[in-house]
């Protein structure tokens, strides 16, 4: 069962309380998403760090029930 993108967002604002998340569905699959997520957890964080964070908050789902997620993330400017 494909994985509604409110829920992909709520999960990464579990854990990460103060991100700025934006989901897109790519194929209107709900099975192919991309996701800009800015945070300041994220600051001095590699972009690989960055990403497997956001992963986390995923809590496994990536490559099952979330067939793809394209990420961006980033440190929201001041």
């Amino acid at each position: 069962m494909p994985m509604d993108a409110g829920e992909i967002e709520r999960m990464i604002r579990e854990a990460l309380p103060d991100a700025q998340v934006e989901i897109r569905d790519l194929a209107g699959d709900g099975d192919h998403y991309a996701a800009t997520v800015l945070s300041a957890a994220f600051k001095g964080k590699t972009r690989v760090v960055q990403h497997q964070m956001v992963y986390g908050a995923l809590q496994g789902r990536m490559g099952g029930v979330l067939h793809a997620l394209a990420l961006t993330t980033g440190v929201p400017q001041d």
